[in-house]
């Protein structure tokens, strides 16, 4: 056994794999019937009565969002402009598209174009104050976590959201804030540290702070579930409400599009349209930071650990670069591990002979710190390679930058 490696873990074998809780598995269940099209098929009398009532609330929750959109656009509720550009990055389905790459380009993108760039997030499931403090706090300006005052990151992944560390950790030179109030935040930013554009995080739907440009993203593999609205389906808004969109990315393209933009442009006959995939890089050790070449996959036996909204996408890419996969352990979007869960994955995998365990970026901000696992943990480095409409891209952050020519070229 290795210095510093952990005693195996005795228990009976059924308990050896990493046990969610009760929430965690019905929330699994629960979106395994909503997340694609014809799962929610074929189901027990008990089962369809549960459909049944999620239909009912859905339509209840599509009549909200419509009015909320409704009272914004007739002026009745106010969007804020801050005096700077402001571009939304979203998507009408919750989760599984791929949204972090995506702003990461912009932001370099921009960033190498002269401006100072802020990100905007409202920080999802990050650590929230106690009740005692927040309520001590009623009334007071409280400023935005600085996850990333664009020298220094500042905060951990537990105190900014998955998201937020991952971008603050991956754009020196670039400003990240979490707040709920995105105009609040939108202002400090200007304020505080000399922001000239702000790129709004997960922003679609968030309509108080006014956007110049909206980029909305439409995952190839899954564009729209099964069409219905949460919580019956994965839909944050309808469908069409992407006839707002300025610029359309496609994300997890295989360069065969052609039918996905056909049904883009008969709801919004006017966005650019941007094909992108998610390029993997390189392995990275999640604790000592050594670098795998991605060939020294190829005949790995691994077990592959997420806890992300669509993990079937990453585990067929596994497979797909060669890896031998013995299992795929399974937890909830943005679940934070407990020591005693990653031990537990790791006595799995060093009883079926694993070489590795591989996971996801956003999954190893997550882990529970280690010395010298018995198993070691790698994660994925994946960024965005647009595949069709580079120089609809490079034409965008020209426009932004108020740049009348792109002088853009495609990418080799």
């Amino acid at each position: 056994m290795k210095p510093g490696a952990t005693a195996p873990h005795r228990d009976t074998p059924d308990m050896h794999r990493a046990r969610p809780k009760r929430l965690e598995r019905f929330e699994r269940f629960l979106l395994r019937l909503i997340q694609h099209p014809g799962a929610d098929q074929g189901h027990t009398r008990g089962i369809r009565l549960l459909l049944g009532f999620l239909e009912h609330l859905s339509l209840l929750f599509r009549g909200v969002v419509q009015s909320r959109l409704w009272l914004f656009d007739a002026g009745i509720l106010s969007r804020f402009p801050l005096g700077c550009q402001v571009i939304s990055v979203g998507n009408v389905t919750v989760g599984g598209t791929g949204k972090t790459p995506v702003v990461e380009i912009f932001a370099r993108e921009l960033t190498a174009a002269g401006r100072k760039v802020a990100i905007l997030s409202r920080g999802y499931r990050k650590k929230e104050l106690p009740l005692y403090q927040r309520l001590l706090l009623w009334g007071k300006f409280v400023p935005p976590r600085v996850v990333s005052d664009g020298q220094r990151v500042l905060l951990d992944s537990e105190m900014s959201g998955d998201e937020p560390y991952m971008l603050a950790s991956n754009l020196p030179g670039v400003v990240v804030l979490v707040d709920k109030d995105r105009v609040k935040s939108g202002r400090y930013a200007i304020r505080r540290f000399g922001c000239d554009m702000l790129i709004l995080d997960d922003g679609f739907q968030y309509q108080r702070l006014k956007h110049r440009h909206e980029v909305v993203l439409v995952d190839r593999t899954n564009p729209f579930g099964n069409g219905h609205m949460l919580p019956r389906g994965i839909l944050r808004e309808p469908a069409r409400n992407i006839k707002r969109a300025d610029f359309l990315f496609i994300t997890k393209s295989d360069g065969h599009t052609e039918e996905l933009r056909e049904e883009l442009r008969l709801l919004n006959p006017t966005a650019e349209i941007v094909a992108c995939r998610h390029q993997p890089r390189f392995f990275k050790d999640a604790f000592s930071g050594e670098r795998l070449d991605l060939g020294q996959l190829q005949g790995l036996r691994v077990v592959v650990l997420s806890g992300i909204a669509a993990p079937l996408s990453f585990e067929t890419s596994m497979r797909a670069m060669g890896a031998r996969v013995l299992t795929c352990e399974r937890f909830t979007d943005h679940h934070r591990y407990t020591q005693q869960e990653i031990l537990d994955v790791i006595n799995r995998a060093d009883e079926l002979g694993a070489q590795a365990i591989v996971t996801t970026e956003k999954d190893a901000v997550r882990l529970p710190r280690m010395t010298n696992p018995k198993v070691p943990i790698y994660y994925l480095r994946m960024e965005i390679q647009i595949m069709q409409g580079y120089e609809s891209f490079k034409d965008c952050v020209a426009r932004i930058c108020f740049r009348t020519t792109a002088n853009a070229e495609s990418p080799s």
